[in-house]
C-alpha cells in the first residue's frame, strides 16, 4: 500500500500515468481515500497517510524507503506517459549493461518507480 497525501489526486494520477483501473475505492467523510488499483496486471493499494497508524507518505518523511519496479512490454511509452501525467524524471530510459531497458521516475507523491523490461 502506497501512503500518499491527497489520495483522490493519487488515484487520478495513477490512472493517467500508469493506466491504472480502480478495483475498489472507499472515500471517507474526512476526504481520505483507500483504493485498490490495477496497472498492467499489477494490483496495488493507495491510501491517504494516517500518522495515527504510523503510515506516512514520502512527503512527510522527506523521501521514501521503497522503489517500485514496473515491467511492461513498451517501457518507453509507459515512461513517457508517466512523465506527461506529471512524474519527474530521475533517470532517463536507457539500455543498461546488465540487460535491461529501464528508466526511473518519481511520482508527485514521492514514490519512485523504475519502468522497464529485460532486453532479449
Amino acid at each position: 500500500m502506497l501512503s500518499v497525501r491527497k489520495g483522490a489526486k493519487a488515484v487520478e494520477f495513477y490512472a493517467a500515468a500508469l493506466g491504472a483501473d480502480t478495483l475498489f475505492r472507499l472515500d471517507g467523510e474526512d476526504g481520505g481515500v483507500v483504493a485498490q488499483l490495477s496497472a498492467n496486471g499489477a494490483v496495488f493499494w493507495v491510501a491517504d497517510e494516517s500518522p495515527e497508524h504510523q503510515n506516512f507518505s514520502p512527503e512527510t518523511l522527506g523521501g521514501g524507503s521503497i522503489r517500485l519496479v514496473m515491467v511492461v512490454d513498451d517501457p518507453d511509452a509507459a515512461f513517457d506517459r508517466a512523465v506527461s501525467a506529471g512524474a519527474r524524471v530521475v533517470s532517463p530510459m536507457i539500455d543498461q549493461p546488465y540487460g535491461w531497458r529501464v528508466g526511473r521516475i518519481v511520482d508527485p507523491f514521492g514514490h519512485h518507480w523504475e519502468i522497464g523490461k529485460p532486453l532479449r
